[in-house]
């Protein structure tokens, strides 16, 4: 008998390259070989090789796996909390209370590994996190295997982790260090917004980024009160304020970025900025509608995040995708604005630059990493298929997502987590939902 040449075979009816828009490969096959794509080929030549697995998906799309560029795992503990309220109200008097009341390290970890088993079995394989307790959320990444960003949360005032930004990064680099060589896990300092934190922790910040090589992941232009407030307190929009303080670089992934003018997209394309659109989340705590078309026009890399499951309520990357193209034709009554494929490119390839990770994952290309998934479109729901591309933004849901891999390893296999005990999982929720109760919201 023969040695296998591959590690797995995959066999799709559809596969989307991601590599240029709306490219369509129809009947084609991918080998995988240590958790890399080693050949994209035509099924019936791919008959000819030898694998040790052999996978069989003739009614799927196969694409890369999706990218949520801007997150906060833990917060699926809270989620349904404090629903139909405005961002401060949201946050001063129900999250940050509760936050206080119960974020502790087993509080994190739980959090996070629902949030990673949700987000795996809807097609996500990478997260760019920003929370409490790093350690806490790296090892839920290695328990669960997706690609987790750590973002290291950096505040003025305490916590329950931390007592003032010096404090918070001290931490964060301690545990940064923990973790150091572990493949699938990658920190970022996170400091969280301009309201929260001064000039001289933002400057602290890009020295250390640029002395470690870390990215920079922080709220920005969320909301028109937090412009209005910055000008009154600093003179200043806060983007011109990061401006002059060093934020702006490829390094940053700025979360929102809902309220710019023209100046400021220019400013963000020019400093190679990269952006984290949550169109579900703005449009819940009606923060409003960022303008996407503009800042792609001007060549701004737009990514799709979910932000966390206490404000959208869902870590829901199709749906997500669906929403980014259907506000941004909306927000400029344009129905050609953000057409699927850009959609699908900003979930993807967009998410991966932002990262620094476009050489690795973000599309399907002989070398990089297996980062995958199989979406099936044989539902009712998507009959006919005309177009897959159309169909995985505008029709599918993430109930049709059957197989997920990460680095060609598969965490989720005919609908069912590989790595993570789903009723495991339950169990936690519903005790976290009783110790939250008890202590009160």
């Amino acid at each position: 008998m023969s040695q296998a040449q591959f590690d797995s075979l995959i066999f799709a009816r559809w596969m989307i390259t991601v590599e240029t828009d709306g490219e369509i490969l129809e009947n084609h096959a991918i080998a995988l070989k240590d958790g890399r794509i080693a050949a994209i080929l035509p099924a019936a030549e791919a008959r000819q090789l030898v694998a040790d697995e052999v996978i069989e998906l003739d009614r799927h799309v196969l694409m890369p796996g999706l990218i949520n560029l801007h997150g906060h795992s833990a917060m699926t503990l809270l989620r349904g909390l404090a629903d139909d309220k405005a961002l401060m109200d949201w946050l001063n008097n129900h999250i940050w209370p509760a936050e206080g009341r119960h974020v502790r390290d087993e509080f994190v970890f739980d959090g996070s590994l629902i949030a990673m088993a949700e987000m795996l079995r809807g097609g996500t394989t990478t997260i760019n996190d920003m929370y409490f307790y790093h350690g806490a959320v790296a090892r839920a990444g290695l328990s669960s295997g997706m690609r987790t960003f750590v973002g290291c949360s950096i505040l003025e005032f305490p916590t329950n982790y931390g007592v003032n930004a010096d404090d918070y990064i001290a931490k964060g680099m301690a545990e940064r260090r923990e973790f150091l060589g572990e493949e699938r896990i990658t920190f970022t300092l996170a400091p969280h917004a301009p309201y929260t934190v001064s000039d001289d922790t933002f400057r602290k910040v890009v020295t250390l980024a640029e002395q470690e090589d870390m990215l920079i992941h922080c709220h920005i232009h969320e909301t028109a009160d937090e412009v209005a407030g910055s000008i009154e307190q600093h003179h200043q929009r806060p983007l011109a304020r990061l401006q002059q303080l060093g934020m702006l670089s490829p390094r940053l992934v700025a979360a929102h970025m809902v309220h710019l003018n023209d100046e400021e997209i220019e400013l963000a394309a020019r400093h190679g900025v990269s952006i984290a659109h949550n169109p579900t989340s703005n449009m819940k705590l009606a923060s409003g509608i960022a303008p996407v078309q503009k800042l792609l026009t001007a060549g701004v890399n737009v990514g799709v995040g979910t932000d966390g499951a206490a404000s959208n309520n869902k870590l829901d990357m199709l749906s997500e995708t669906r929403m980014s193209a259907l506000l941004a034709k909306v927000g400029t009554l344009d129905p050609t604005a953000v057409p699927a494929a850009t959609a699908i490119r900003m979930a993807t390839l967009n998410g991966a630059k932002a990262l620094g990770i476009d050489d690795q994952v973000g599309s399907i290309k002989v070398g990089k990493q297996a980062d995958l998934i199989a979406v099936d479109l044989a539902a009712i729901e998507t009959a006919p298929t005309f177009d897959p591309v159309s169909h995985i933004v505008y029709a599918a849901g993430r109930e049709q997502v059957t197989h997920t891999w990460v680095a060609g390893e598969c965490l989720l296999k005919d609908r069912v987590l590989t790595r993570l005990n789903l009723a495991d999982l339950l169990a936690k929720g519903e005790d976290w939902r009783g110790r939250i109760l008890a202590k009160g919201e």
